[in-house]
């Protein structure tokens, strides 16, 4: 047996961003995702809980919200304060480099929309890959949210060429969420 005893699911992915009012509106209004709820300030002005739980400075504060993307996504959000707090974003080829993906129905009408958006950067143009490769007929392109956030819209039609060689299968939402 390998793996965490007991594991049943991923239950979230977070983010830390720099002004939780404009990433919640961001995620709810452009994505079209429901808020669930909000916490904070989460802070321990007496001891080192930040450090030893969260692994951040013991000033640290933070404002919490937990969104929910589709049927099953769980997106956490996170506002700090903190001493010595880089403000940066790492690019995808920096280690801890990230992006979250969108399945869509249509990249091109997704795009359309997305460039519509006050604030948002779509990254190039769509792609198809077409390599013959594992994931030939993949569509998707990058876009950045207004404070740099890269995320990405895709396409993967059923039947991809990599489930010839395994029996496990992408999640495959079939209803739109918003």
């Amino acid at each position: 047996m390998t793996g965490i005893p007991g594991a049943l699911a991923v239950h979230h992915v977070a983010y830390t961003v720099p002004d939780l009012d404009q990433a919640v509106e961001f995620f709810t209004g452009v994505l079209g995702a429901r808020l669930l709820y909000r916490i904070g300030p989460v802070e321990d002005k007496e001891g080192d809980w930040m450090t030893r739980q969260l692994g951040v400075h013991r000033d640290a504060a933070t404002h919490i919200a937990m969104l929910r993307l589709g049927p099953v996504t769980n997106l956490e959000l996170f506002e700090y304060t903190a001493p010595g707090q880089r403000r940066e974003l790492p690019r995808n080829s920096d280690w801890g480099g990230h992006h979250l993906a969108v399945a869509v129905t249509d990249v091109d009408a997704a795009v359309a929309y997305l460039r519509a958006q006050p604030g948002v950067e779509v990254l190039g143009e769509p792609q198809t890959i077409t390599d013959g490769g594992p994931i030939d007929g993949d569509r998707w392109v990058y876009f950045r949210t207004p404070w740099g956030l890269q995320l990405e819209v895709l396409n993967m039609p059923p039947g991809m060429p990599y489930e010839s060689g395994t029996e496990a299968r992408l999640y495959s939402p079939t209803e739109q969420w918003s």
